[in-house]
């Protein structure tokens, strides 16, 4: 079941202002546009239209697919944005295929950032005032920034110029929006800081970086650890010259050489996740045997 969005985090009287918007907006549109850039709000699935002139037609169907099991499971971390049309009807500004993927998910309701007609500049101070305040975490961060980004059409240049950061900053936080949702959730819960979650995201291979993170917490790895952790597997080989392999590839390693029957079957890695399974054979007759394997299966 699709995790929900707690009540106590949508704000106190986000429901209120979504309710009374037209009065609120004729008496404080800049009141309105602060308030709704801070707060998420659960708006019904079935009332989100796609904007007729978004450009992106073509979705990966498996990575929709893989999306919304993440989903289900995490619930959706980053809100889709969009903007208010009437009491009942909202149209899509940023996040078609997390919209698509929570409706492969059955989600009836989606988290979203809520905007109105002619805030583009009110939104764009907002936004960058909230970036301002302490309290928000290395995620929540990353989402302003990105919001920042595809909401104003900002450029990481002049979004670094417009936040005062320098635009390696605004990179390696962009860059956590592209781990998968239980190591995000991990930060927003100040489990990992953002140096752990700077290194996680510097690994590619899927199994891997599950393999530092589930050490990371089991261990409790400073940054630096976990640092030294990585790079030593990025060696390809250690001193005595053999080759290294984490312990999930080791396992696996393990199951073809009982499957071939066969001690000398390796399983070699590349630091960027590629690799290698590698059956040595003595002789036709040792061939033959694991032929003889496979075609058994």
């Amino acid at each position: 079941m699709a995790k929900k969005v707690k009540k106590k985090e949508l704000g106190m009287g986000i429901r209120a202002l979504l309710s009374n918007m037209d009065e609120e907006v004729e008496k404080d549109q800049e009141k309105v546009v602060k308030e709704l850039s801070q707060q998420v709000a659960m708006i019904p699935v079935a009332e989100v239209e796609v904007n007729p002139f978004q450009p992106r037609n073509d979705f990966d169907e498996e990575a929709l697919e893989e999306l919304a099991d993440s989903i289900n499971v995490h619930g959706l971390i980053q809100p889709i944005t969009v903007r208010r049309m009437s009491p009942s009807e909202y149209q899509l500004i940023s996040g078609e295929r997390r919209l698509r993927a929570s409706k492969m998910a059955g989600l009836e309701e989606i988290p979203a950032y809520i905007r109105i007609a002619n805030d583009q500049q009110m939104l764009e101070m907002a936004l960058v005032e909230n970036i301002q305040r302490e309290q928000l975490n290395a995620i929540e961060i990353a989402i302003t920034y990105q919001r920042l980004k595809e909401e104003c059409a900002l450029t990481d240049k002049t979004l670094a110029g417009r936040v005062g950061k320098k635009r390696s900053t605004i990179t390696n936080h962009l860059r956590l929006l592209t781990l998968p949702p239980d190591i995000q959730e991990a930060v927003k819960n100040q489990e990992l800081s953002m140096g752990h979650a700077r290194a996680l995201a510097g690994v590619d291979d899927y199994a891997l970086r599950k393999h530092f993170f589930d050490q990371t917490r089991s261990k409790k790895l400073s940054v630096r650890a976990l640092e030294k952790m990585i790079q030593a597997y990025k060696a390809p080989k250690s001193k005595s010259g053999k080759e290294t392999l984490p312990d999930d590839y080791k396992n696996v390693q393990q199951n073809f050489r009982s499957f071939f029957g066969s001690k000398r079957v390796q399983l070699k890695l590349k630091s960027d996740g590629k690799g290698q399974i590698v059956i040595p054979f003595g002789s036709v007759e040792e061939l033959n045997q694991l032929i003889d394997r496979i075609e058994e299966e």
